[in-house]
């Protein structure tokens, strides 16, 4: 039996993955992500999915991320009541992060609708609610790594470590038929080769397609020991400077990953020096979970027989009233928070304090999606606005590319390799920058026959089809 692949998502973008496919009489969605950066993109979340909800049979998950997961809650408020198939770990922080963008959205919704209020404007409704994200979670259906499950007759899944957060998947999708089986596999989000906590990604030797994440398919990240070298003259230079460090982390991966380097280096970067506060209620959560499933890791990322980050001078602020005590600090704290692009959140808040100082500095360690506010910092914007007030961007501006939590081109490339028979493969989850390169790249050292992916193109999955 064939299938058929249909691109919607992360076509020539890196947010709003949504893929999918169709065998025999069943239609299933390969990731339901949101849409992210600035409000012109995001209000493409609200267009009617692809398909029509009442068609889907199942939905399948490749790892928690928002731009993954994020428009599960809105496929369950449409009326879908089916399967959502993800890995046990993946479910564990969903639970946390779904129902948290539902408040989001509702703050969103309030905030606008003040603004319109007397003005004449329809208010509007939040995409979903923190209700919609609680129910949705009850659907997910779970499984390890390594554990076959059918999804529908005829089209069976498995799960492989992808190496990039915790319950990340690497998606294995085979169609059984008349004419033999044939074999899709989804790279999801794959995690880069010096990854402080989690596993290098699961490789596999054959498959009939291949659909492949592109993010940095343009560059190399610097060598760790380079970026640990980076990070201890920030952490010199801010001492010095007499000001606050503000990190906007992605709450589940980048905060973790951090927290086990400053442990590590603690002597080193001499932290002990600083106040350090994880100011961030869903980061402590999805901490605690990664308490829980320690066993898909070996960093030492806990105290001992405890679910306690080892860090030592680690405060955890869960209350706004906390948050907002960190504030009144001038010198000498570390505050990681989200959001991870600078998009809300309380980072916001610690920017507004501190963005106008020049005294202070600002640690990027992650991707930043273009539209979104730390996109616009990283890229030398003078002056931002928070909250309907404009600052100057005086804050010394720090990028660290080797924390990330995707692979670099020569991380996607030999991860292409271990096919020995090398499938067609599409390219997805980039900026079309990235993809080109990417794509070059490929076609140069391996040969490979590849495509750089299109909304709405259509492709068929079998035995011998390229």
């Amino acid at each position: 039996m064939s299938a058929e692949l249909q691109f919607f998502g992360a076509t020539g973008e890196v947010t709003g993955s949504l893929y999918v496919i169709r065998t025999g009489t069943h239609t299933v969605l390969l990731e339901c992500g949101l849409i992210q950066g600035g409000a012109e993109n995001e209000e493409r979340n609200r267009d009617p999915f692809p398909v029509a909800v009442e068609e889907i049979d199942a939905v399948i998950l490749s790892h928690a991320h928002i731009d993954h997961s994020g428009r599960i809650p809105l496929l369950f408020r449409r009326g879908y009541d089916g399967p959502v198939y993800a890995h046990t770990a993946t479910r564990a922080l969903c639970e946390i992060m779904l129902p948290d963008s539902g408040y989001l959205n509702e703050k969103d919704a309030a905030w606008q609708n003040r603004k319109r209020r007397g003005t004449g404007k329809p208010f509007v409704q939040p995409l979903y609610t923190r209700e919609d994200g609680e129910k949705c979670v009850g659907q997910f259906k779970t499984s390890p790594y390594g554990q076959r499950i059918t999804v529908v007759p005829g089209l069976t899944l498995c799960f492989h470590d992808a190496g990039h957060i915790l319950g990340a998947a690497i998606v294995e999708l085979e169609f059984a038929g008349e004419d033999g089986t044939s074999r899709l596999v989804f790279s999801g989000d794959l995690g880069y080769r010096d990854a402080p906590v989690m596993n290098p990604p699961a490789t596999f030797s054959h498959a009939d397609a291949v659909l492949m994440e592109s993010t940095y398919g343009d560059r190399l990240h610097r060598p760790i020991d380079e970026t640990l070298h980076e990070l201890g003259d920030v952490f010199e230079s801010a001492h010095a400077n007499q000001g606050n460090i503000l990190i906007p982390a992605f709450t589940v991966g980048r905060t973790q990953d951090l927290l086990y380097l400053m442990n590590e280096n603690f002597e080193r970067w001499k932290l002990d020096k600083w106040d350090i506060f994880l100011d961030s209620p869903m980061g402590i959560e999805a901490t605690d979970v990664y308490a829980q499933f320690r066993h898909l890791y070996g960093a030492e990322l806990f105290k001992p027989g405890a679910s306690e980050p080892a860090l030592p001078n680690l405060y955890e602020t869960r209350t706004p009233e906390e948050s907002m005590q960190i504030n009144k600090i001038r010198s000498g704290a570390i505050i990681i928070a989200g959001s991870g692009m600078c998009s809300g959140g309380r980072i916001l808040h610690h920017l507004k304090n501190n963005i106008w100082r020049p005294e202070c500095h600002l640690l990027i360690i992650g991707y930043q999606a273009i539209g979104t506010l730390g996109r616009r910092i990283v890229d030398g914007a003078e002056t931002v606005k928070l909250w309907g007030d404009s600052y100057r961007v005086r804050i010394q501006v720090h990028t660290v590319g080797g924390l990330s939590a995707h692979g670099d081109q020569a991380d996607l490339i030999t991860w292409y390799r271990g096919f020995e028979n090398a499938p067609p493969v599409y390219l997805v989850h980039g900026e079309q920058k990235a993809q080109k390169a990417l794509a070059e790249k490929l076609r140069k050292e391996l040969n490979a026959p590849v495509t750089i992916a299109s909304r709405g193109q259509k492709i068929e999955i079998g035995p011998g089809v390229s």
